[in-house]
């Protein structure tokens, strides 16, 4: 039996915490050690941050209302029967949603190359 609990694996002393201890306090956020956050002045609103990004990447809220455009035009062309005019709106829908990707990934780098400046 001593063979067993000598079997080179040291044992792991724990620790029991103290019945009721809180490691930290909830109410504050953690202290980093060097990391000193800088306080928020004001929250931004929805409007506020919609305008923001809308300045720094236009083309996006573009594609995203050319893509829905030519979606209620083409269901519409649809429900009225002209096949031919639905089929090509919902191409046209497919190249506005590609411009939108192709947007927001521009948006993306350009935003990534700004920061390194």
């Amino acid at each position: 039996m001593a063979a067993a609990e000598t079997s080179g694996v040291p044992e792991r002393s724990q620790r029991a915490a103290p019945a009721g201890a809180v490691p930290f306090d909830f109410s504050r956020p953690p202290a980093i050690e060097g990391f000193s956050p800088s306080p928020r002045v004001k929250e931004e609103t929805f409007k506020e941050k919609f305008m923001r990004k809308t300045k720094a990447n236009p083309f996006v809220p573009v594609g995203c209302l050319t893509t829905v455009g030519v979606l209620v035009y083409g269901l519409c062309a649809f429900q009225q029967g002209k096949t031919r005019r639905s089929q090509l709106l919902m191409r046209g829908r497919i190249l506005a949603q590609g411009f939108t990707v192709v947007a927001i990934i521009g948006g993306v780098f350009a935003t990534a190359l700004k920061s390194k400046e």
